[in-house]
This record gives C-alpha cells, sequence and structure tokens, in this order.
C-alpha cells in the first residue's frame, strides 16, 4: 500500500510540476515526473490535430481533403518550430544541467526571437498566395473557391504554432513539464469550445465553415502563447527570465541556430515525405484522401503522447549530460523506451480490431470509412519499432546531436519511403495499399537504425 501512495503522490507531483533535481535520485521517478505532464501535453497537442477534422467531417469529403492538405504543408512548419525546439531543449537542458540558470533562461530570450523571425516568410505566404499553396497540392475545385481561407488562417498565424513548441520546449528543458501541460490544456479547451460555435455559427458566432475551424485554432494557440509569455517572465519553478535579459546575444543565437539546423533538417525531410505521400494519395480520389486524412489524424492521436514519453528522454540526456553523467542520461533512455513501447503495442493492437469503429467516429460515409480502417490497420503493425525510434531520435536531440537523426530520416523517408510508396501505389499497381505498407516499412527501418547508432554512443561527447 505505501508503494501505491508513494505513486499517487508522484503523480500528484508531476501534474503540480516540482522541484526535483533531475540528475539526482530515482530515475524511474525522474521518468515519472517528466512523462506524465509530458504525455498530457501531448495528448491534448494531438487534440488539436483530431479537433479540427471531427467537426470539418460534416461539411464533406472536400472540407475534410482542404484540411488535410493545407496540414500536410503546415508539416513543413512544424519541422520549423519542432526544429527550433529541439535545439532549445538541449541546450536549456544542458544550462541547467550545469546549475547556469542565467544561461538558460539567456537561451530561452534568443529561442523565442529566432521563432519570430522565422514565422515571417511563412506567414506571407499564407497571407498573400493560399490558394496556390492548395492548387500545388492537388486540391479540387471546392477547396480553391471556398476551403482557401481556412489555409491562409493557418499558414498567416504560424508565429503562434511555432513559439507554442518552442516555449514548451523551454519549459521542458528547464523541467517545468507542468507548465507546457497546463498550457496545452488552456489553448486546446478553447479550440474546442470555439471550433463548432465558428463553424457552424452557433449563438452569437458567425457561420463560417472551414474558416471558422482555423479561427478557432489561432485564438486557442494564440492565447497559450500569452500564458507561456506570462509565466516565463514571472517565474517557473527552474526557469526565469529576466527584463534586463531581453537583448540579443549573438554567439547563444548563433549555437542555438546551429543545433537546430540539423533538427528543421530531420523535421523537414521526415514531414515532407508525409507530404509526398499525401500528393500520391490525391491520385485516388476526394474518399480515399479523406479516408488517409482521418486515420493518419488518428495516428498522430496516438504518436504525440509517445512522443512525451520520448520528450522525456531528451530533458534527461540533456541536464545528465551537462551534469557529468552520461551513463545515467543512457539508463533513462533505455527505460523510457521500454515504457513507450508498452503504451505502442497496445495502440497497434486497438488499430489492428477496432480500426472501423474508430472511423466510425469521424464519418459516416462508408468509401472513407473501408480507406482509414486499412491504413490504420496496416501501420498499426510497425508499432513497435516506430516507438523504439521516436525514444532514441529524441535522445539524439536532447543531446544536440540532431545530425545523425537528420541521416536516419534521410535514408529511410526520401531514400526508402517515397520512392517505395511510389513503386507500390502507382507502378505495381497496390494503390493506396502500397502507401500504407511504405511508412510501415520506413519506420521500422528507422527505428532499427537509430538503436544501433545509440548504442555507440558518439552522442555522449557532444557539446552544445
Amino acid at each position: 500500500m505505501s508503494r501505491f501512495r508513494q505513486l499517487l503522490r508522484d503523480l500528484r507531483d508531476a501534474i503540480r510540476g516540482t522541484e526535483q533535481d533531475y540528475t539526482q535520485g530515482s530515475i524511474s521517478r525522474a521518468i515519472l515526473l517528466l512523462a506524465v505532464p509530458m504525455v498530457l501535453e501531448m495528448f491534448m497537442e494531438s487534440i488539436f490535430a483530431v479537433v479540427d477534422v471531427y467537426f470539418v467531417s460534416g461539411l464533406g469529403a472536400s472540407a475534410v481533403a482542404t484540411v488535410g492538405l493545407t496540414e500536410s504543408v503546415l508539416t513543413l512548419v512544424y519541422a520549423v518550430g519542432i526544429g527550433l525546439a529541439m535545439g532549445t531543449t538541449a541546450m536549456v537542458s544542458r544550462r541547467v544541467g550545469e546549475k547556469d540558470n542565467r544561461g538558460a533562461a539567456d537561451t530561452a530570450v534568443q529561442a523565442i526571437a529566432v521563432t519570430i523571425v522565422t514565422s515571417i516568410p511563412i506567414m506571407l505566404v499564407g497571407l498573400f498566395a493560399p490558394k496556390w499553396v492548395l492548387s500545388v497540392m492537388g486540391a479540387d475545385a471546392w477547396a480553391l473557391e471556398h476551403g482557401y481561407k481556412y489555409t491562409q488562417w493557418m499558414l498567416g498565424g504560424n508565429v503562434v504554432i511555432m513559439l507554442l513548441f518552442v516555449n514548451n520546449a523551454i519549459f521542458r528543458g528547464a523541467g517545468d513539464a507542468a507548465i507546457a501541460m497546463r498550457v496545452l490544456w488552456l489553448a486546446n479547451g478553447i479550440n474546442i469550445v470555439l471550433g463548432p460555435g465558428l463553424i457552424r455559427g452557433w449563438g452569437p458566432l458567425p457561420e463560417m465553415g472551414v474558416q471558422g475551424a482555423a479561427v478557432a485554432t489561432t485564438i486557442g494557440r494564440g492565447t497559450g502563447v500569452l500564458m507561456q509569455l506570462w509565466v516565463l517572465f514571472h517565474g517557473g519553478k527552474h526557469i526565469k527570465v529576466l527584463a534586463s535579459q531581453v537583448k540579443v546575444h549573438a554567439e547563444i543565437m548563433w549555437r542555438l541556430v546551429r543545433v537546430s539546423l540539423g533538427g528543421i533538417g530531420q523535421f523537414i525531410i521526415a514531414t515532407s515525405s508525409w507530404i509526398g505521400l499525401m500528393r500520391i494519395m490525391s491520385t485516388f480520389g476526394s474518399d480515399a484522401l479523406a479516408g488517409y486524412t482521418i486515420a493518419i489524424r488518428i495516428i498522430i492521436f496516438t504518436f504525440l503522447p509517445a512522443w512525451g514519453l520520448s520528450n522525456a528522454a531528451a530533458t534527461l540526456v540533456g541536464q545528465n549530460l551537462g551534469a557529468k553523467q552520461p551513463e545515467r542520461a543512457a539508463r533513462s533512455v533505455w527505460l523510457t523506451g521500454l515504457a513507450t513501447m508498452a503504451f505502442m503495442l497496445v495502440v497497434s493492437l486497438v488499430y489492428i480490431f477496432g480500426n472501423e469503429m474508430l472511423m466510425r467516429v469521424f464519418t459516416k460515409d462508408t468509401a472513407i470509412i473501408t480507406a482509414g480502417a486499412e491504413c490504420l490497420r496496416i501501420v498499426a503493425y510497425g508499432y513497435l519499432f516506430y516507438a523504439w525510434e521516436l525514444v532514441m531520435i529524441q535522445a539524439f536531440n536532447g543531446a544536440g546531436d540532431t545530425i545523425t537523426p537528420t541521416k536516419i530520416n534521410f535514408f529511410c523517408f526520401w531514400m526508402l519511403e517515397i520512392p517505395f510508396a511510389y513503386l507500390l501505389a502507382l507502378k505495381w499497381g497496390a494503390g493506396a495499399t502500397g502507401v500504407y505498407w511504405a511508412i510501415v516499412a520506413a519506420e521500422s527501418v528507422a527505428g532499427l537504425v537509430a538503436i544501433w547508432l545509440f548504442r555507440r554512443g558518439t552522442w555522449k561527447t557532444r557539446m552544445v
């Protein structure tokens, strides 16, 4: 009973936040204290990916396809934001492990500045060329005439997406994972309340259709960013930025950019491969594309919580390397990997045996259900390998070694996944099924290669 009470106390501390030193004490407890809020944070982030398509699904296949095509382009925004977040986590966690709290705060300021500047070109494309973006992605006539405003809002307001990623990376790297979790609760809560109201015109809210989903998401994320900045300048449990620190530090900024470039590169490679797959899927019609879009949203719903677990490994690696404890960092990664694998095993069984039931939550269209259910079932076959890919790659990133994951992604996604999907789906007659099997092959190989490279241990000597 005492162990059960201790578990309850640890769960309470994880959700409330704690001043725990993650370079000392039980590794299992450290993983729990970091992973619980990170999993809940990523769970709420994944709801962003599902809520829009759930509310939009009632507007028809073309509206769902518009969301899917826009999200495919937004994956490039996510790549930049997450890449910057990886560099930020690596540097902030390393400074915290070295007990250099002022250095961690200086890094946070430079990360925010770089993020804002980076968002401007994407904002301009979104505001002035949304129809061109959709046309390049193979959108149908309805999307070009009616759906482009969704794209305009999402790309035009990309700064709140990127700041949400980077600011939460600051908190996670410092060990303030509970703050990052609460930010996503607030942002997603606003999105859930406003989304259906703006889409359908409930009460005093205007009926905006698919555009309303983008407006609600942008308002929710923007509110989350304001909360992040308030906490950052008023002080979390592990990091606080002083007004006197709001200035340019060229050396820190350059170091951050240099570390983040690898992270940006790896995610651009990975996410651009999803754009390639979406382009291939668009040749099979709106029903197949809508089914694939919904299935990918469901998959993201479970991938992001698993990514929350792997984020715990990134923080522990960074802080323990900063504290000159590389073996403790390695043990943290292996334990996190086992926990993530167990979670992904449960999810894979749900996808294999309950795929049609999950699809029916989002649509009643038989053709869309059939297409999406097949995607869920096939992709689930590689879930055990995906778990290790997520954890190992985040471990490299936490160490500041963002180049190794970039090489893994280049080989597995550009050299394997896209060509294999093209051959299977379009040349060898497998159709959409060929795309799903290409995903399984590429992700499984990436997991195995990542384990092999992690065991070599070169990440332990990385300086950031």
